[in-house]
């Protein structure tokens, strides 16, 4: 096991998304999980039938406690309901020296169409979050939110990502899983240039949590020591081969095979 991350995020209750997933995610590749809840749902593969968020303050001290003791060689922000909770959150990590990489995933919907951030946090996000990260992973919705540019094509994703590098993160990775085609591109965003990483669209419902697995998958790379662009592109390969060996379960879009690098027990 090499690399700690320490996963600030929301419980989904199907095991699709949020923690569960993050946690899968990270310990499918190698990497140890730490977390600290933000909220609570109930779900499942229908969607969301309620959320409650926890007290900034008990998020920021199970924070607190895991840095001061474990540590962590990146941290994972994922669903964080509310303003209150993303100043916590943004608080705590800079208290501790803000030193490690910061993953920052702006979880505002759910697959199902729910809004799992409140809309008068969205502009708290951007600014107190958004300068404190080494990458942020949006969707075309995530990213229309922040930047008020609607994305329509790859040109469109280039203008939205230009304007979120310059909201202050180091890179933008910007997932084009919304636009209208066969063909998926993947925008990562740098000081030093850009990578657009090209794919086929699997058609399939079963893609429940693939942002906060994506997201999870980058953090466990850059606690490993990888570089940004490598961290993506494997990351981006491990969530492909879990959208393809999904288990079919559930009766709406149900969850990856976050466990497809594990071996069976003899």
């Amino acid at each position: 096991m090499k690399g700690r991350v320490l996963i600030v995020a929301g419980s989904d209750s199907g095991g699709g998304a949020g923690i569960q997933a993050d946690i899968k995610a990270v310990s499918a590749l190698g990497a140890y999980a730490a977390t600290a809840i933000a909220a609570l749902t109930a779900q499942n593969t229908l969607g969301v039938h309620g959320v409650l968020a926890i007290d900034p303050a008990f998020v920021a001290l199970q924070m607190k406690v895991v840095l001061e003791d474990i540590g962590a060689d990146a941290v994972k922000i994922g669903m964080l309901a509310n303003a209150a909770v993303i100043d916590a959150v943004a608080g705590e990590y800079e208290a501790q020296g803000g030193n490690v990489p910061l993953v920052v995933d702006p979880v505002m919907i759910a697959k199902s169409g729910h809004f799992l951030l409140e809309p008068d946090a969205v502009l708290t996000l951007r600014k107190r979050l958004l300068p404190l990260a080494w990458i942020v992973t949006p969707n075309l919705p995530e990213a229309e939110a922040l930047t008020d540019v609607p994305i329509r094509d790859l040109n469109d994703m280039r203008q939205a990502a230009a304007l979120l590098l310059s909201f202050g993160p180091k890179a933008v990775l910007l997932k084009g899983g919304h636009l209208e085609s066969d063909r998926l591109y993947d925008l990562l965003l740098t000081e030093d240039g850009e990578t657009v990483f090209e794919g086929s669209r699997v058609h399939t419902p079963h893609t429940h949590g693939t942002g906060c697995t994506l997201s999870s998958a980058i953090a466990a790379g850059l606690a490993q020591g990888l570089n940004t662009h490598d961290a993506v592109a494997r990351a981006r390969s491990y969530v492909e081969t879990a959208i393809l060996t999904a288990p079919g379960l559930g009766h709406g879009h149900g969850p990856l095979n976050h466990l497809h690098t594990v071996r069976e027990f003899p």
